[in-house]
């Protein structure tokens, strides 16, 4: 948990400090938002060749080598002389959230009870919106009393702490069934992991093609000061703890129904945003829906993926990984061009279309009548 809370947090920092971080480099809110495409690519790229490439290898040991990797990757980023250098850290970003999440998101059934493994994995995910809770409100916090590059290197600092918190915690974990590439590619013969695919491009597109610049549309709709848009991200993530539990304690029982309400809600907020987002109120009340939303979207989307393949834990992790952080950037990437060519407002908009065709896609899985008894 406390591993994928500082991925989350490296990964997502930029959406508190883009508008500082554009500015000492001099370039645009959409240029910078390539901070967040970046990694979301090349994670989906490492996600199947570095598990496949690491089988065999003790998936402690190859935890510990992504933290380490993370570390580098931010304090490159805290000693970055040009934009290009602040890439290149993404770059190593994006390698980290491939491989760790691919190998660490399906190892609750190696360390609890099978009768507790759900409600673990509702822990190990809470670290994302944890990651939003602590870490982006704390780190924009840090980049405005002290810059940017001092926010990146208190992260660095953190996360060799976590290395060392998971030689001394963690169990040795040898590889016991290893990942194939047969194994990755035969997935696809179910349709139940298509309807994931399909549920997690639309829904994850949604919400990163508005998150990531929530910050420009509180300081250019809501007219919010940078002081408090740090409290409004605080608020943001504590209604996605919430979520994420809600969300982890019914989606093993309801799967559609639970991400249908998530969908549905994200749809709500970033339709209603640019009318009542122009008032601090409506700001608040909103962005508290949609982190109740948004924290129930990657544990409903991982136990999809986990219920269309329940003999192969580790290839569904690695699936969703690759799945989720490609439509991360591709979200990311799209806001940007809209926003530099429109409005914030205008992405709010295009997200909750978006978010509704989630909604739709939902429905008819059920209209289809579709089981989750295995691939067919």
């Amino acid at each position: 948990m406390m591993g994928i809370f500082s991925i989350v947090t490296t990964e997502i920092l930029p959406i508190g400090l883009l508008t500082s971080i554009g500015s000492s480099f001099a370039i645009s809110d959409g240029m910078a938002g390539l901070m967040m495409t970046m990694p979301g690519f090349l994670a989906a790229i490492s996600a199947p060749v570095v598990t496949v490439a690491t089988a065999r290898v003790d998936r402690r040991v190859m935890l510990g080598a992504f933290i380490l990797l993370l570390a580098l990757a931010n304090f490159l980023a805290a000693a970055a002389s040009s934009y290009w250098m602040i890439l290149i850290s993404r770059v190593l970003v994006g390698i980290t959230i491939g491989g760790f999440w691919s190998i660490g998101a399906g190892l609750a059934g190696r360390l609890v009870p099978a009768e507790q493994v759900a409600r673990a994995t509702s822990v190990i995910f809470s670290a994302v919106p944890l990651g939003s809770v602590l870490g982006v409100p704390l780190g924009t916090f840090i980049g405005d009393i002290a810059g940017w590059r001092t926010t990146f290197l208190v992260m660095g600092i953190f996360t060799l702490a976590v290395f060392g918190m998971l030689l001394l915690v963690v169990p040795p974990l040898p590889a016991v069934h290893a990942t194939r590439l047969n194994v990755l590619t035969g997935m696809f013969r179910s349709i139940n992991t298509r309807f994931a695919l399909v549920l997690t491009f639309l829904i994850v597109l949604a919400h990163f093609g508005t998150y990531t610049y929530v910050t420009p549309f509180l300081e250019q709709v809501t007219h919010v000061g940078s002081g408090l848009i740090t409290v409004y991200l605080l608020i943001y993530g504590v209604a996605g703890i919430v979520g994420n539990f809600l969300g982890g304690s019914a989606v093993g029982k309801f799967p559609r129904a639970t991400f249908a309400a998530a969908a549905s809600m994200i749809a709500f907020v970033t339709l209603l945003l640019p009318v009542l987002g122009k008032w601090d109120l409506g700001a608040v009340a909103l962005l508290i829906v949609w982190g109740i939303a948004y924290g129930a979207v990657p544990v409903c989307s991982q136990t999809w993926f986990a219920k269309a393949n329940p003999t192969s834990p580790e290839a569904s992790s690695v699936v969703f990984t690759a799945s989720f952080q490609a439509t991360f950037s591709i979200g990311a990437l799209t806001g940007g061009i809209v926003i530099d060519h429109s409005t914030p407002s205008t992405v709010m908009t295009l997200g909750g279309c978006t978010a509704v065709l989630t909604v739709l896609a939902v429905h008819l899985h059920r209209a289809r009548k579709i089981s989750w008894s295995g691939p067919r």
